[in-house]
């Protein structure tokens, strides 16, 4: 195969990337720019493989086989609440991908002596090596914490920032010795390195609280394009060069939305254990609680509803049921809405897929900034299962360690039901003053049966 007609190929890959990439800015057209992505890799892999000798084709073959039969069946079988763990597993894979890459590009291109490397091939080699290690590492911790098989608070270690700077003096370390004196180092120096970027990718995750886990994933899917963009540089392989690119910058995007969403900078994020600084107000009061035949009649004369929903809500899987209520709400003569929070659930975007999966419209989705100048004037905002979204100590309170981040101002409504299974607090351990606010109404339960008893009393 030509190297022109590879180049052209190429840059209809891209054009598919690039174009799958802003089909994904709509729900509406997310499902096709994500079929329109993997056309543009499948077309790119099978070009590459085309163009050059493989030993044997069977290999790939069988492995693209299992790959794709591992990942049919785990996105067919995922539960809406595991999707974020899913997230952090594929960002770990493309790590550990880029790692791999990286560490058989040590044996390409002039002989079979590593050490013969250009001084660019090598960087761009540790850079691969670096990255994907603290991708995939990072991203285990991540799926860890988001899974709550290790514990979603912040954790960490005497001298930890101390260990995590001396990891990564130790990885620059080594990367200088391995461009500077090439002939010098060995297999032995590489081992080093991956075992070091491993660490390192551990040491700056664990540290990070539950509450900034959608700014990591979103921070963990930016490094795994880098990775792959240095993996590309590695092997000279255009396509894998821009498609890293895209990815890298779109996750570098994506976080910077993120950390202004929760008014934090990137540095505190990393750099600072969620709640390792402060401790919040204790919170005390008067529970209201409520039934679903009282919140039916409260609903049925309200000209206003807007929704706000949370983890809680994948949880209970309840987003055709919300569906269903605000339908019949709109056909009760009510204005319906769904107040959207930038870091709401455990991933970015998480409540709009959920809703989008239910077929809510896209038009009644309202983010934050928008719904909370008229907050004031609605009769009555349903929280489902949301907690540090619209927990007002981020307002109003400096001792709590999520004071100052941006919420949704539903204790401003006129009425509040609160949908919960109990006075838990959210996944980030901070207590929630709305929950004993004078017009708040505790209605404790199941969200799908608490709402299906609504829709019920509705339909009666």
């Amino acid at each position: 195969m030509s190297v022109e007609l590879i180049g052209a190929v190429y840059i209809v890959s891209a054009i598919l990337f690039i174009y799958g990439l802003k089909l994904l800015s709509s729900p509406a057209t997310a499902v096709r720019g994500n079929q329109l992505s993997a056309l543009g890799m499948l077309v790119a892999i099978v070009v590459t493989l085309g163009s050059r000798e493989i030993i044997d084709f069977r290999w790939i073959g069988g492995a693209a086989t299992l790959g794709a039969l591992v990942g049919a069946i785990a996105a067919r079988r995922v539960a809406m609440t595991g999707m974020p763990e899913m997230v952090a597993l594929f960002n770990g894979s493309g790590g550990i991908a880029s790692l791999l890459v990286g560490w058989a590009a040590l044996d390409m291109g002039s002989g079979e002596d590593p050490s013969t490397q250009t001084a660019f091939t090598i960087v761009t080699i540790l850079l691969s090596i670096l990255i994907g290690g603290v991708t995939f590492s990072g991203s285990i911790v991540a799926w860890g914490k988001l899974a709550e098989t290790i514990p979603s608070r912040a954790i960490t270690l005497p001298g930890q920032q101390i260990i995590t700077l001396l990891l990564l003096i130790a990885s620059i370390g080594c990367g200088i010795a391995m461009v500077m004196q090439p002939e010098a180092w060995n297999a032995t120096l590489i081992y080093v390195v991956v075992a070091l970027s491993l660490l390192l990718g551990v040491m700056a995750v664990i540290p990070i609280g539950g509450a900034d886990m959608p700014v990591v994933i979103s921070l963990l899917n930016s490094y795994s394009g880098l990775a792959a963009c240095a993996a590309g540089l590695a092997i000279n392989n255009t396509i894998l060069i821009v498609a890293g690119s895209l990815v890298g910058a779109a996750g570098i995007i994506l976080t910077n939305i993120m950390c202004k969403a929760m008014n934090r900078s990137l540095s505190h994020v990393l750099f600072s254990g969620f709640t390792a600084t402060k401790s919040a107000t204790k919170v005390e009061g008067e529970v209201k609680p409520i039934v679903a035949e009282d919140a039916y009649l409260i609903l049925e004369a309200a000209s206003s509803v807007v929704m706000v929903p949370g983890y809680g809500m994948a949880v209970a899987q309840a987003q055709h049921v919300v569906r269903e209520l605000g339908e019949l709400l709109e056909k009760n003569g009510a204005e319906v809405s769904y107040a959207i929070h930038p870091v709401a659930g455990r991933m970015p975007g998480h409540m709009n897929v959920l809703l989008a999966e239910a077929n809510v419209p896209y038009e009644q989705l309202v983010e934050m900034d928008d719904i909370n100048p008229r907050i004031e004037n609605i009769d009555v905002a349903i929280v489902i299962g949301a907690n540090d979204v619209v927990n007002p100590a981020a307002r109003e309170d400096e001792n709590s360690p999520i004071y100052g981040m941006p919420i949704i101002n539903v204790d401003y409504a006129r009425t509040v039901f609160v949908l919960k299974r109990s006075m838990a607090s959210g996944f980030s351990g901070v207590d929630n003053p709305l929950f004993f606010g004078q017009n708040t109404r505790m209605l404790f339960g199941d969200a799908k049966q608490s709402l299906s008893s609504i829709i019920a009393a509705f339909k009666e």
